[in-house]
């Protein structure tokens, strides 16, 4: 959203098959530039699948709240199929060369108590793998908090009272793939439709002296966003890039804005705020307005994103609009859309 506290409520309160592009021949996060996403060492993907140095099975949210409390660096956390009750914290990292992992079922469901308050899985560590399991009924669905290096992987988030996904206070080089986001922005009596982005990366500036660093941007940097499927019925933007951020990539992704709400300026797929973000072979239905937009809310930033072999349809403004104060954007003649009431784009395509 453009507008407004979007990063949620105030303060106080607080699946696409295959192996999408940006995971590497073996099966690992990219980097924007190719490399690992977990710098020194990649974090492998589907890493509950794989052996482990621990395996601590759970089946109940009391020994989940353990596991996660006691967690070491190589575990895999194995959940049961069952319904977890509660709100769940991991604060303790893995390493480059042992992540650790909490894995389970779309039937293993983290389940929020109110849609008005908690987090259904706060991730304030680094170096874990999430994979296969469902998190609903909380306010916010996933949240990572000063984590970096974390994949999520095939994952499902819905039915939220705000956003569904958000990297914050300084989270970098994670990847969200392979994942289902939709029904985001689900509070009671609808107040909280303008807060209900799928994914969202950093935090407004109305919001950096909570998130940023040193009371400046939020630098949640170099997060991938790939082969997701985020909507339908996600209130607000499918994917929110927020100032501060930069060198991120939004990649491979199933958009669908059917249910957008327009709440607090959301109105398009894609609202890029930040600099240098890649935003590539998308595939957007059902907009509200434009397919993707970018939008100057500080100076400085919002500007050199690239668009290139979206493909865009039922758009009733245009297919990708760049605001006339965002410097060094590029729209690829690669780009297409069908059904765009005012075409491709509000700049020549190249």
């Amino acid at each position: 959203m453009m507008n407004g506290l979007a990063d949620g409520s105030p303060p106080a309160d607080e699946a696409a098959p295959g192996e999408p592009a940006g995971l590497d021949g073996a099966g690992d996060p990219a980097g924007p530039d190719g490399a690992g996403a977990a710098g020194g060492g990649s974090v492998p993907r589907n890493g509950c699948a794989d052996a482990a140095a621990r395996t601590v099975n759970v089946t109940d949210a009391s020994a989940l709240d353990g596991a996660l409390a006691s967690a070491q660096p190589g575990d895999q956390i194995r959940l049961a199929d069952g319904v977890y009750a509660g709100n769940f914290v991991a604060e303790v990292s893995g390493t480059p060369e042992h992540p650790i992992s909490l894995c389970g079922s779309r039937q293993a469901v983290l389940q929020g108590a109110s849609l008005s308050s908690g987090y259904g899985f706060e991730l304030a560590a680094s170096y874990w793998v999430l994979s296969g399991f469902r998190v609903t009924g909380s306010q916010k669905g996933i949240v990572v908090q000063g984590g970096s290096h974390n994949l999520l992987d095939d994952l499902e988030v819905d039915h939220v009272g705000q956003e569904g996904i958000h990297f914050r206070k300084a989270s970098s080089d994670n990847v969200l793939t392979a994942s289902s986001v939709h029904d985001t922005g689900t509070g009671p009596g609808g107040q909280d439709k303008g807060f209900g982005e799928g994914v969202y990366l950093g935090s407004a500036k109305n919001n950096w002296a909570l998130y940023g660093v040193d009371g400046g941007p939020d630098q949640s940097d170099r997060n991938q966003v790939i082969g997701n499927t985020i909507g339908p019925n996600t209130a607000a933007e499918c994917v929110d890039i927020k100032e501060g951020t930069t060198g991120g990539v939004v990649r491979d992704n199933i958009l669908d804005g059917a249910g957008m709400s327009g709440e607090n300026s959301a109105d398009s797929w894609v609202d890029a705020k930040g600099n240098g973000y890649v935003i590539e072979n998308n595939h957007g239905s059902h907009a509200r307005l434009d397919g993707f937009q970018t939008h100057v809310q500080v100076t400085g930033w919002g500007n050199d994103n690239s668009f290139a072999g979206n493909t865009m349809s039922d758009v009733p403004g245009y297919g990708i609009n760049v605001v006339r104060a965002s410097t060094g954007t590029t729209v690829a003649c690669t780009n297409t859309v069908t059904g765009g009431g005012l075409g491709l784009s509000n700049i020549p395509c190249q």
